[in-house]
């Protein structure tokens, strides 16, 4: 059985986390940190946790047979078909003030990512991908996107979230990517993923990825004509550390090169 999910609700689940995180961008909250291998500082506020718990209340709601795993709460019920959600993925910037975070809400089928959304708030524009191809909508009506047709990295723009939590063992392999393409630029988080998929960036690199960080935008990728996967050519659903290209030349000469 395929999933009878429309993309419109995830759409719903999007409008219920932009309720809660657009009135409290850029406002004074209470922060905590997290244990995370790599980095000093891993904050997480009172918005991450009450747009996850609005997500899941609608999604109990209304598929009680599904899992749902979320970065703030974890992992609840076994289904062959598990949502995916990070409420706020980039709370840095977040609470930088800086609008390239995103409500991430993705779906699985059998392991398989086959729905994905990513919503910005502040700028008022959402980005999805499912069956009928990567759409992107601000304000008015939907348009699809595409992926670049770059077909070297010598052409290539290269994105990386920091430089900080690369581990060792990866180092070599990403300052080869970096001096082989056109520019590399930081800090964009899942904004700049999801520019690849808009045309505007060829390359994403991420050193350490949950599954929440990556499932809502692989059929985003996907569907506007990108490749995603790890660092060793598998699937990308597990997270780890992940490469998105804009297409299969440049992810094959991207893989090959970092692991030279």
């Amino acid at each position: 059985m395929t999933t009878p999910v429309d993309i419109e609700f995830l759409h719903r689940l999007a409008d219920a986390a932009d309720a809660i995180t657009s009135t409290r961008f850029r406002q004074a909250l209470e922060v905590d940190t997290k244990v995370k291998p790599g980095f000093s500082f891993d904050p997480v506020t009172d918005a991450d946790r009450d747009a996850e718990l609005a997500i899941r209340e609608i999604l109990t709601a209304t598929y009680p047979d599904h899992s749902v795993l979320g970065e703030e709460f974890g992992l609840a019920g076994d289904s062959r078909f598990q949502w995916v959600i990070d409420p706020i993925d980039g709370t840095r910037p977040f609470l930088c003030g800086i609008p390239v975070w995103g409500t991430l809400i993705g779906l699985t089928e059998d392991g398989m990512a086959t729905h994905g959304l990513m919503s910005q708030p502040f700028t008022g524009e959402r980005f999805w991908g499912g069956p009928d191809g990567a759409w992107t909508r601000r304000g008015g009506a939907r348009h699809p996107i595409r992926t670049r047709a770059v077909d070297d990295l010598a052409g290539a723009v290269l994105h990386t979230t920091s430089p900080e939590g690369w581990p060792d063992h990866l180092l070599d392999g990403f300052a080869r990517l970096k001096a082989a393409t056109r520019m590399t630029r930081y800090g964009g988080e899942c904004y700049a993923m999801v520019m690849v998929a808009a045309g505007q960036i060829d390359l994403a690199i991420e050193p350490s990825l949950q599954p929440y960080d990556i499932v809502a935008l692989i059929p985003i990728i996907e569907q506007a004509g990108g490749v995603v996967t790890q660092l060793n050519g598998e699937r990308a659903e597990a997270g780890g550390p992940v490469l998105i290209s804009a297409n299969q030349g440049l992810h094959e000469q991207a893989l090959k090169l970092f692991a030279a």
